[in-house]
């Protein structure tokens, strides 16, 4: 794919809702839970899905309705975003708002497929465990997330 892209010549806040949405990957780590240390506000990233991530394709199986069947999904905008520090390097909005530009791997540069991203070892397919009442996400915390591979 060559030529100018959208989220090329438009900075976050430009960017139609679709255009904002196309910049998702769908790789699903936002869909981890992830634990801060109280002291000193360390985030660290775990394996354990939301409820509503398909463990197997590694993304939402509700995105339409994400936001009115899990309470605390957070709604991600070019707004907000500097609240969410805790995205992963990898993450096409991340990188965009720190001036970088998408992955070799990133869909939007693949014909809108994810084979390279999931060969990349950059999405949470198969790599993530159900949410449980049994289950302690410290227990579950993982590095793999923060990977950011190009």
């Amino acid at each position: 794919m060559s030529g100018v892209h959208y989220w090329e010549t438009k900075g976050l806040k430009e960017m139609s809702q679709s255009e904002w949405e196309g910049l998702c990957d769908g790789c699903g780590k936002c869909c981890l839970h992830k634990l801060q240390d109280e002291d000193t506000d360390e985030i660290y990233h775990t394996a354990v899905a939301c409820e509503l991530l398909d463990l197997r394709s590694g993304g939402c199986s509700d995105y339409a309705n994400r936001f009115a069947k899990v309470t605390d999904c957070l709604q991600l905008s070019a707004d907000n975003l500097a609240n969410f520090q805790w995205l992963p390097p990898s993450c096409a909005y991340r990188r965009l708002s720190e001036g970088r530009g998408l992955p070799s791997w990133h869909p939007l540069l693949n014909g809108g497929k994810k084979h390279k991203m999931h060969a990349a070892d950059m999405s949470v397919r198969h790599k993530s465990v159900s949410e449980g009442l049994d289950l302690d996400p410290a227990d579950f915390i993982v590095t793999w997330p923060l990977e950011d591979v190009d």
